[in-house]
């Protein structure tokens, strides 16, 4: 049944109500005393006066149903014919009950008959009827007021919280969670509305991922790409250089060598961002003998202006391409920003510690905590070519090495700190 069926069916039952209650106050109640009845018992109590008020005789007309009581000529209680009636004449005109005289035939009075007022008895019975059918109505009203919030909560209630809970999950990002949907429902096409919108949404989303991860792909292929002439330049520059006998012709083939070498730098920066994007950069830690290192250290080392303290001999557990990688970039940038010798220095302690520290003028202070961002570049690094994300790739690779990178401002100038686990 409809929720309008229901709201129908309650306006009938307070209109069956009232009706009711009209009616039954206006039954008429039948206070009157049946004439041949009392007749009939003053009669018989006159042929039997002498014998009123004898305990072995019983009062006529018990089988009426009608009470009343017997006074003799002086007003003396004779006979009654139950408890609690009135005794007097008094009492009888305050109760409102008949009085009938009785008279000898010669007219002597013989004495008074009270029979009793029951209008109390029908008011009573009047008052239960309209609170039995007070009850009926309240209870038909509570269950159909129940059955009525019963459908308001199914039929509007609920399905607003699930609207309420669908939209904090779109809001949320959880756009694979359709909206349910009862096409019998008022709000049927409502829902279907906002399921269409949630369809949009996760189709959107799906195509922006699509395309963030296709442009990611073709900066990755790009860098690759250019790696190569960048490789083939580097290669005939080495060539030439060995080749050329001009002392400028050598420092200009040595200039171009280590602007190929920064070109290759870059180019491998922004190949290895994307591809930590794309969750395809690959850090495979393995033991790795300490003395390593200085391989990686001279390899990066394209100015020769690099001075190495004692290495410790332990084992370390490192990436060694990775591990290199990091070296060539944070040699690359001292050279860039701080133009200026570099020391290494290595300490062995519940790790392997190494310092790389340049003498330059270092990096502000507010910068520091801002410097392994991915793009971020100091006020230093204005009129200086480069992306932005040498240390935030070296930060990741340290991390994936279960080590750490830490910068800081010294003295004499600007210091990296690498550490890596013992094996």
């Amino acid at each position: 049944m409809k929720l309008k069926a229901y709201i129908i069916t309650l306006l009938l039952i307070f209109l069956f109500g009232i009706i009711s209650t009209f009616y039954i106050s206006s039954i008429p109640v039948d206070n009157e005393l049946d004439t041949v009845t009392v007749n009939d018992i003053v009669s018989d109590i006159k042929s039997d006066w002498k014998l009123i008020g004898n305990s072995d005789y019983p009062l006529p007309g018990l089988t009426y149903g009608i009470d009343y009581a017997v006074l003799d000529r002086k007003g003396t209680l004779l006979a009654a014919t139950k408890r609690g009636l009135s005794e007097d004449e008094n009492s009888a005109i305050r109760h409102r009950d008949t009085i009938i005289t009785l008279m000898d035939t010669d007219g002597t009075i013989l004495g008074k008959v009270l029979f009793y007022n029951n209008s109390n008895k029908h008011w009573e019975k009047f008052r239960c009827s309209l609170l039995t059918t007070f009850l009926l109505m309240s209870m038909l009203v509570i269950i159909t007021s129940s059955i009525m919030l019963f459908l308001l909560h199914r039929k509007i209630l609920k399905p607003f919280q699930t609207l309420k809970n669908f939209a904090r999950d779109v809001a949320g990002g959880k756009l694979d969670i359709p909206l349910p949907m009862d096409k019998d429902n008022v709000f049927g096409a409502f829902s279907e509305s906002f399921d269409l919108m949630r369809t949009q949404l996760a189709t959107a989303q799906e195509n922006e991922r699509k395309a963030n991860i296709s442009k990611k792909e073709l900066v990755a292929s790009l860098s690759h790409d250019i790696k190569t002439p960048v490789a083939s330049i580097k290669a005939i520059s080495e060539l030439m250089y060995l080749n050329a006998s001009d002392s400028k012709a050598k420092i200009q083939l040595d200039t171009i060598n280590a602007k190929a070498d920064q070109i290759n730098l870059l180019i491998t920066n922004m190949f290895h961002a994307t591809l930590e994007e794309l969750k395809e950069l690959k850090v495979t830690p393995a033991e790795l003998f300490s003395h390593a290192i200085i391989e990686m250290i001279q390899s990066a080392d394209y100015r020769h202006l690099t001075e190495t303290g004692t290495i410790p001999d332990c084992l370390i557990i490192a990436d060694s391409l990775r591990l290199a990688q990091v070296f060539d970039n944070l040699i690359s940038n001292s050279y860039k920003y701080a133009d200026t010798r570099i020391h290494i220095s290595f300490s062995l302690t519940d790790c392997f510690i190494i310092r790389i520290a340049d003498y330059g003028p270092g990096v502000l202070p507010e910068e520091l905590p801002l410097l392994k961002q991915k793009y971020y570049r100091g006020k230093n690094a204005v009129n200086q070519q480069g992306s932005g994300i040498g240390l935030y790739i070296s930060q990741y690779f340290m991390e994936k090495m279960q080590g750490s990178l830490q910068c800081q401002n010294t003295d004499s100038g600007f210091m990296v700190q690498l550490t890596l686990p013992l094996a």
